[in-house]
């Protein structure tokens, strides 16, 4: 059975970056910092294409955000997905209510033509806000089911069954499609874009759309950095001699008995 998958992104500064804000502490000072989309996510779009490729249909990669955001729209594009929406934003930070109400309204517009999808694939959260709200609040607005934290799934006859780790051992779920899926970084293994992906991806068109922001949820009044941990190494020795002062300092730390 052909499966419609619609996968949603986010674009964040590069997780290992360092981190710098703006004078006014509102915003994060992006001069030096280059982009990616969330682990999680990343491996979003990499179970939208093995489903896809399991069992035909189509995928679309969307993503609410800046115009150069169409930059982690092209990489999905590169490892296997069909088409691309981008919700152009002029680039501030929208809460996860808003960008909720901005996606259902893209999936809503898409139903009405006709082109609707049968399962939305979600990373379980953002890598710079940490929010894991905008898959579950889709998921109510359009009144479907939804699991979250998902390390295992498969599509099978209309339904959905997804695996969460819970005390050692597997939850398991299974739902009827459409669904909204969450899913964790260690589902899958992403693969790399090729070069003939990248040049493919380089050809597609990307289909925009403008939604209107409003303000929702609370209001931010500052970003805050915390300080850095400062870090120190003691050098106890250089020969066997300090062998003893090795294992008080292992005693110290409680790895070895006194």
């Amino acid at each position: 059975m052909p499966v419609e998958v619609l996968v949603c992104v986010k674009r964040v500064p590069a997780t290992g970056g360092r981190i710098v804000l703006t004078a006014d502490e509102q915003e994060i000072d992006t001069k030096y910092l280059g982009f990616t989309v969330s682990p999680h996510e990343e491996c979003a779009v990499e179970e939208t294409v093995r489903i896809v490729e399991a069992h035909g249909g189509s995928s679309t990669v969307l993503t609410l955000g800046p115009a150069a955001a169409e930059e982690q729209l092209r990489d999905a594009m590169a490892v296997g997905v069909d088409r691309a929406i981008l919700l152009e934003t002029d680039g501030r930070e929208w809460s996860p209510i808003a960008t909720a109400e901005a996606i259902v309204g893209a999936v809503r517009a898409r139903e009405a033509a006709g082109a609707g999808f049968d399962l939305l694939l979600f990373g379980n959260e953002a890598a710079d806000t940490g929010d894991f709200q905008v898959g579950i609040r889709v998921a109510v607005a359009l009144d479907l089911p939804c699991v979250t934290g998902v390390k295992a799934l498969e599509v099978r006859d209309g339904t959905a069954v997804a695996k969460r780790e819970a005390d050692g051992g597997w939850e398991v779920f299974e739902v009827p499609l459409p669904a909204v899926v969450t899913v964790k970084e260690g589902i899958n293994l992403p693969r790399y874009p090729s070069v003939p992906g990248r040049l493919r991806a380089r050809k597609k068109e990307i289909e925009r759309g403008v939604p209107e922001w409003r303000p929702a949820g609370p209001e931010k009044v500052r970003l805050r950095l915390p300080e850095e941990q400062g870090s120190a190494v003691e050098i106890l020795g250089t020969g066997p001699a300090d062998a003893p002062r090795v294992v008080e300092v292992l005693r110290q730390l409680g790895v070895l008995a006194p």
